[in-house]
């Protein structure tokens, strides 16, 4: 199973009981279809980069899905006759990989001992010190 993100603008049109009809229809759509919703993330009421059909306010939602290649294509042939909604997009997430090979373990050399700090610091306070010389 493939993982998906939705996300559609409704219109303001409809009142809360119809958009959360509209939500649902979807969902459930999902899911009698064999996938899985993992996370409905309803954004709110927001405006619009540009007027879609002379409309400047949307209500945005974002669907996290699992589900198999072909539900997609289901999806954005329904979105598309629906009147309600009125921009969709699907995207496939695609697990992150990474090319590079994580770095071995430095080891500290064996043969170097660590000086304790107070040992360091008593030889650094008899250490000679260079006096300036005026010229």
């Amino acid at each position: 199973m493939n993982k998906y993100e939705l996300v559609y603008v409704i219109d303001t049109a409809l009142d809360d009981d119809a958009r959360k009809v509209v939500i649902d229809r979807f969902n459930g759509m999902i899911e009698q279809e064999g996938g899985k919703v993992l996370k409905v993330d309803e954004w709110g009421k927001r405006r619009l980069a540009y007027p879609i059909n002379y409309k400047t306010e949307g209500y945005y939602v974002l669907v996290n899905f699992e589900s198999e290649a072909t539900l997609p294509r289901e999806i954005e042939r329904t979105m598309q006759i629906a009147e309600s909604i009125l921009r969709y997009l699907i995207v496939k997430v695609e697990e992150k990989r990474s090319n590079v090979k994580p770095r071995p373990e430095r080891k500290a050399p064996e043969a170097e001992e660590e000086i304790p700090a107070a040992e360091a610091l008593e030889a650094a306070e008899e250490a000679p010190v260079a006096e300036p010389t005026e010229e």
